[in-house]
């Protein structure tokens, strides 16, 4: 029984893994996970979950980070969303026996959070926008990634869960650096975000500030990763959990 799992960024996969994968490709990490570096956005998470599935996994895992579109979230809370908003406001639910044995599991370790998560199909990086999206969909979070895989899974009538730990807090809107310094798939490039920073010293406490709480969600990812051949160990899997 293969699980596997799609991540976005490096970063993200090392709370995973030590492992070095290839943009655009897998690797068992175990004899029974395999990740897959899929690179930001949803384009790059359907692929790499099709990847996956043609590698014979029997489930599907949204891993990383997300924004909080609710105050409740705090950077380093964990999300695991029970229904799903794509970028058209089309609602996918989540009903599984694995849903909630995961939650029940986790949330011995860490605090956990369910309800809608909402995708977006580019950086969204003001407090405004995010609350406005937290007005129309009603989600408590969003990312670019879990909604493309949760709709593989669907197809291929696999199940799924989105393990999203926050990083940045609804209040706060993301430095201008990130902004510029983003490619055109919505990965920030080091080269260009320190030269933004050297030219407008100004942004660097924010970027702290962001630092900070990144590093609360992986540190929270990676207490979910130690408990993750208990979530993936599930006895009552349905493949049909969506």
């Amino acid at each position: 029984m293969i699980t596997g799992i799609v991540v976005a960024l490096p970063e993200e996969i090392t709370t995973l893994t030590s492992k070095r994968i290839g943009k655009g490709n897998c690797l068992f990490i175990t004899d029974k996970i395999l990740v897959a570096y899929s690179g930001a956005g949803p384009e790059n998470a359907q692929m790499a979950a099709e990847l996956l599935v043609s590698k014979g996994v029997i489930q599907l895992i949204s891993w990383g980070c997300a924004a909080a579109l609710s105050p409740l979230l705090k950077p380093g809370d964990l999300t695991l969303a029970e229904i799903l908003i794509d970028a058209e406001c089309v609602r996918i639910d989540i009903n599984s026996l694995w849903h909630n044995s995961t939650k029940n599991l986790l949330s011995e370790f860490v605090v956990v959070h369910t309800g809608h998560l909402a995708e977006s199909k580019s950086l969204v990086s003001s407090s405004k926008d995010k609350k406005q999206l937290q007005s129309k969909t009603g989600a408590i979070a969003l990312d670019m990634e879990s909604i493309a895989v949760a709709k593989v899974a669907t197809q291929h009538k696999l199940s799924f869960l989105a393990i999203r730990a926050i990083a940045d807090p609804v209040t706060m809107s993301l430095p201008k650096a990130v902004d510029q310094s983003l490619n055109d798939q919505g990965e920030v490039l080091l080269g260009k975000l320190l030269l933004f920073t050297l030219l407008h010293p100004a942004e660097l406490p924010g970027l702290i500030k962001l630092a900070m709480h990144f590093n609360a969600a992986r540190k929270t990812l990676k207490r979910v990763a130690e408990n993750l051949d208990n979530v993936i160990g599930f006895d009552h899997l349905t493949p049909t959990a969506i």
